[in-house]
């Protein structure tokens, strides 16, 4: 499964996890920080990303528009990008059952506490 970072998630993700994840990248090195999330969205879409992202919007587009790309929806709060990274390290399993199911297009992920 390749991730897509948006930016309101820290580019050292894709180092972070470069080894359960290869082929992610955060959206900055497309040249994408500042796109909207149209633009973002067609970026994962024609690279086989699933999107990862703190941002709602993705996930009300995940629900009016299915799927692909698929969406991570993190709901962390303020947690730091060690946090995020022991997340979605704890939960590969879950990833990589959601990147199976042809059907899923939205999965949700959070911390304990948050938000």
């Amino acid at each position: 499964m390749k991730l897509l970072f948006d930016q309101n998630l820290s580019p050292r993700l894709v180092r972070l996890l470069g080894d359960l994840f290869p082929g992610s990248v955060h959206v900055m090195e497309l040249g994408a920080d500042r796109a909207s999330d149209n633009v973002v969205w067609g970026l994962a879409k024609d690279g086989g990303f699933a999107i990862v992202s703190k941002d709602g919007d993705f996930q009300v587009r995940s629900v009016l528009l299915g799927h692909p790309p698929k969406v991570i929806w993190l709901r962390v709060g303020n947690a730091g990008t060690p946090e995020i990274a022991g997340l979605l390290r704890g939960a590969s399993a879950e990833l990589s059952m959601f990147d199976e199911d042809g059907a899923a297009a939205l999965l949700t992920l959070g911390l304990l506490g948050s938000e």
